[in-house]
């Protein structure tokens, strides 16, 4: 249950990160930057997607960590694109939590992994 949530909610992302990257490169004739969020920000969900096609629960774990560690590099760029004005606090802060909520939920589900294999 948690982890078709965590996906739909890291799709969803998915479009709000492509949509920015269409602003930033039309609007704000922005190339650098908005690639490498384009790269991170779609790879969260992409790697839960491999993910709940894992064939063991050991590869579950690695495409779910995967997955959490490209959600903590999207919020890095987040906040650079802030600070750097390309994006504005608005744009900035809801993506941001969303970013944050999607952490939170598959920090969740890798405690639990972890528990019920043991380690």
């Amino acid at each position: 249950m948690a982890e078709g949530l965590v996906y739909a909610k890291a799709f969803n992302l998915s479009i709000r990160i492509v949509n920015l990257y269409k602003f930033l490169t039309h609007k704000k004739k922005e190339f650098v930057l908005s690639k490498q969020i384009l790269k991170s920000g779609t790879s969260i969900g992409a790697n839960l997607s491999e993910a709940k096609g894992g064939i063991s629960k050991a590869e579950f774990s690695q495409k779910v960590s995967i997955a959490y560690k490209e959600a903590k590099e999207t919020e890095y760029w987040l906040d650079l694109l802030y600070e750097t004005k390309y994006i504005d606090q608005e744009t900035h802060d809801s993506m941001r939590k969303d970013c944050d909520e999607i952490c939170k939920m598959m920090f969740a589900i890798l405690k639990i992994t972890k528990r019920v294999r043991g380690n």
